[in-house]
């Protein structure tokens, strides 16, 4: 089968791999249709991300068709439609009886990371019965895709660890992916002022359309003080940091409000600043977390009723054939105005 295939820090290759078998009784094969390429997957690429070892197939997203399996697998069966989660849980462990599926003890953020994953044309899933959701019939599959991931992430790690409430003020520091899925999902709880901070105009377009209340462009403007101005000078309930570098994460501690919350949703590949000089008087809470997918259930029925509308997130489409220039468009958002791309694997 064709896979992308991660060889060291900034090399990639799509090869011929050996089909995946399932490995335990609790494992499904899954034919992938649809998945997609992932800022943790560029973290991944650039080395920041020592888990995952050369040779491995990258990709945690997706939705595909069961092939195959294993013998203790009594809900899903071969001709099944599914959405993959990017996190993969036993459900029986300590970790996941506390709802932390992400720290499962022989599961978590396995799938392109400890092994293979799903840019391929096939997977393995392991603990398909609580990896893996049944997708309904009708449904958009290629929507579904931003639901593997994305949006779960941009709503657990970014709305509710940073307690958006009604009426509160939030800022998400970046418009990419992510920052989006938590611009869309805050918008669950009716906060106040919803401001976007990048420095990609046409990405903060995208914000316009997607609800945020304004936008600050820092390639033209400071934002600090703009945030100061739009809050009264009191800094905003929640900074969402949505791009993963020193310089958002410290952006953050400057606008946040005294009694504030600092949810940190970026993959971090060096150190950052904790301005504990600045804060620790202020009452602040700095919050950090691996997406659960705990909430994509909620999000599946919000997508069917129509309240939430994942395919806005997507801009373009490739088949596997061409994974390695979706790669590059996806790498270089800032001019091709990409947000999520579709890979059709088969």
């Amino acid at each position: 089968m064709k896979a992308l295939v991660y060889h060291g820090p900034g090399t990639k290759s799509l090869d011929e791999r050996p089909m995946p078998e399932l490995a335990a009784p609790t494992d499904a094969i899954v034919r992938v249709t649809r998945t997609t390429i992932c800022g943790t997957d560029l973290h991944i690429l650039k080395g920041d991300v020592a888990s995952c070892e050369p040779g491995r197939i990258l990709g945690h997203e997706g939705v595909g068709v069961i092939e195959r399996v294993g013998a203790a697998v009594s809900s899903f069966k071969p001709g099944d439609h599914v959405l993959i989660s990017c996190i993969s849980s036993c459900g029986k462990c300590d970790f996941c009886r506390r709802g932390m599926y992400s720290h499962c003890a022989t599961g978590g953020w396995i799938l392109g990371n400890k092994i293979d994953g799903t840019q391929a044309e096939y997977v393995r899933i392991p603990h398909a019965e609580t990896s893996l959701y049944p997708i309904p019939a009708g449904a958009d599959e290629e929507a579904l895709v931003m639901l593997s991931d994305i949006l779960p992430t941009g709503f657990e790690c970014g709305v509710l660890n940073g307690k958006v409430q009604p009426g509160s003020t939030v800022a998400i520091v970046g418009a990419g992916p992510i920052g989006l899925a938590s611009l869309l999902t805050a918008q669950f709880y009716s906060p106040a002022q919803i401001v976007m901070i990048d420095r990609d105009a046409n990405r903060l377009e995208v914000a316009r359309a997607f609800g945020a209340t304004a936008c600050i462009d820092i390639g033209r403007a400071e934002a600090v003080p703009e945030i100061m101005k739009l809050t009264e000078g009191a800094g905003v309930d929640c900074a969402i940091e949505a791009v993963g570098v020193p310089e958002t994460f410290e952006l953050c501690q400057s606008i946040v409000a005294a009694g504030g919350t600092i949810a940190n949703v970026g993959v971090h590949g060096v150190k950052a600043d904790l301005h504990l000089e600045a804060l620790w008087d202020r009452n602040v809470t700095i919050t950090t977390r691996l997406v659960d997918t705990a909430s994509t259930p909620m999000l599946l029925k919000t997508v069917r009723s129509g309240r939430l509308e994942p395919n806005k997130l997507i801009t373009h489409r490739f088949r596997l054939d061409d994974i390695m220039n979706a790669y590059e468009t996806f790498g270089h958002a800032a001019d091709t105005h990409a947000l999520k791309v579709i890979i059709e694997a088969s």
